[in-house]
């Protein structure tokens, strides 16, 4: 269970195009220990009067717990988090758990790959940081859509030197994920922040190599999708419900919002406690998670529904809405 507290707004920083560091005091900081590469604060945000919650990777830390800053990209098409975390000032106060460990750095391997796609250099960063320290073998790939975008480039490169490649959309430098993944030996390991897309491309190359799957670890964004978020609608036919689901909301929270009961805990598709049946679909699945296989997406028999959308068909007029018929726990 989440221990909530208070946690104060001391300092705000804008640090690439639309990526603001925001750096906060909790009321009962972390004692005894140091905060570790990978962890996150889950927040609550006010999303037009409403309480949600949203979370965010640390990317920085007081040694003794008692200031953290999370660096937040606003969102195109946000559901809402990322807005209300812009607005922050100093002096503000918002509720906040402990930290929390949801993307380990294993300590120990003979070599390791950092995959960093956007805002994703937030988890990456700390990690590269450590192995710096430790005087591990490591190497850090970075991708953005252009310099102004990319979140705290210089101190990476003073940093890292040569062990950083950057790839920038705006200059047509394009990460090659399969020669990426043709170069990796047995027992490096691959840790990867960033959107499914670069996931699923360097976890489809990964398989295809025959490397190690237990050697490659990610984590992703939930709003990031193979398709452009559309409106769609929902129906549960066993309990008389159906509602819209509009382009900045998904269906676990559109169907809170009509009173069903869910299951959720991670909202990034991740743990899986969403995962609702599906009934009947009219139109194409966006399965946005990373709980399900690729087999269990083909068949597409369930979806996250804290992440995972629907879009038309190319058979269906562009005018029309998708429909997706669903059963839950």
């Amino acid at each position: 269970m989440n221990d909530w507290q208070d946690a104060t707004v001391v300092a705000t920083q804008d640090v690439a195009e639309r990526i603001r560091r925001i750096t906060l005091r909790p009321t009962r900081p972390v004692q005894g220990r140091t905060i570790h590469p990978g962890e996150h604060l889950k927040v609550q945000v006010d999303i037009g009067g409403k309480a949600d919650q949203r979370s965010y990777s640390i990317s920085d830390a007081a040694q003794d717990g008692s200031e953290l800053s999370l660096t937040v990209f606003h969102t195109p098409n946000s559901r809402g988090g990322s807005v209300f975390m812009h607005t922050l000032q100093v002096g503000d106060t918002l509720r906040v758990t402990a930290p929390q460990q949801n993307f380990p750095l294993r300590v120990g391997a003979p070599r390791y790959v950092l995959v960093a796609g956007g805002i994703g250099i937030t988890a990456i960063r700390g990690m590269a940081a450590l192995l710096r320290r430790l005087g591990a073998d490591y190497e850090i790939h970075y991708a953005a859509r252009s310099p102004e975008a990319m979140a705290f480039r210089e101190e990476l490169a003073a940093d890292h030197g040569e062990r950083l490649h950057l790839y920038l959309d705006s200059e047509g430098s394009l990460l090659d994920v399969p020669a990426l993944i043709a170069g990796i030996n047995e027992g490096t390991e691959l840790y990867m922040c960033g959107p499914i897309r670069l996931m699923d491309a360097i976890r489809r190359a990964w398989e295809d190599a025959g490397l190690e799957r237990t050697n490659l670890r990610f984590e992703t964004f939930g709003n990031s999708g193979w398709y452009e978020a559309q409106t769609f609608r929902v129906n549960l036919p066993r309990l008389g419900v159906s509602t819209e689901i509009s382009t900045n909301e998904t269906i676990l929270e559109a169907l809170q919002k009509v009173g069903v009961e869910m299951m959720y805990d991670c909202r990034r598709g991740e743990c899986g406690l969403c995962q609702v049946t599906v009934v009947d679909v009219d139109g194409h699945i966006d399965h946005r998670d990373v709980f399900f296989s690729d087999r269990q997406k083909d068949s597409s028999e369930k979806l996250c529904a804290c992440v995972s959308r629907v879009v038309p068909r190319e058979s269906l007029s562009v005018a029309a809405n998708a429909q997706l018929s669903i059963d839950v726990p």
